[in-house]
């Protein structure tokens, strides 16, 4: 290769499981959130340096992970009022558009599938930082990113009335990433 040979200007990037979290929060009893995260998730961050919209997500998780800290909503939250962990065990994303909103941020857009249904969400994202190395030689970038879906857009309808007036279960969910990957 000469020394005036392009660099390459795309990197691939493994989430790691073990440095990324994947929480959400909904309005419980429309008091307060209750928040619960999933693991692990995996999947593949490809960065275009040069064009980057032409980076590219996939992610995946899986639903029978959500713990949101109290056993029995957990069950009734994989079960066929909500997630319905048996039939629809992932939770899927897979970017269609990458675009810079800012210096430092990006949108991406793409289809988020939960419980069967797909529809198109946007992630601000914040970062990716810039590569640095861990202390086995590895590198590595992390990002945070955040949207807001409707759960019934998703097929979760589940609800009960409270007595006070109101709803059990929030419609908005917020989900946020802070997600850290390693070079492939």
């Amino acid at each position: 290769m000469s020394a005036n040979a392009p660099q390459p200007t795309t990197t691939t990037w493994n989430i790691d499981p073990v440095h990324t979290t994947t929480e959400f929060k909904v309005r419980h009893m429309m008091i307060t959130n209750v928040k619960g995260h999933f693991k692990p998730v995996s999947g593949v961050i490809t960065v275009d340096e040069a064009d980057i919209s032409r980076s590219h997500v996939e992610a995946s998780i899986d639903a029978a992970s959500i713990d949101t800290r109290e056993p029995d909503r957990d069950a009734h939250l994989r079960s066929a009022e909500f997630l319905d962990v048996e039939k629809f065990p992932t939770l899927t994303f897979t970017s269609t558009r990458v675009t810079r909103a800012g210096q430092a941020n990006l949108e991406v857009q793409g289809d988020l599938t939960i419980h069967g249904v797909t529809r198109k969400v946007t992630f601000l994202v914040e970062g990716p930082t810039a590569p640095g190395k861990d202390p086995w030689g590895n590198l590595r970038i992390g990002l945070s990113a955040s949207t807001k879906i409707n759960r019934k857009d998703f097929g979760l309808t589940w609800n009960a009335a409270l007595e006070t007036g109101g709803i059990l279960v929030g419609d908005e969910v917020t989900i946020t990433l802070d997600v850290e990957a390693v070079q492939a």
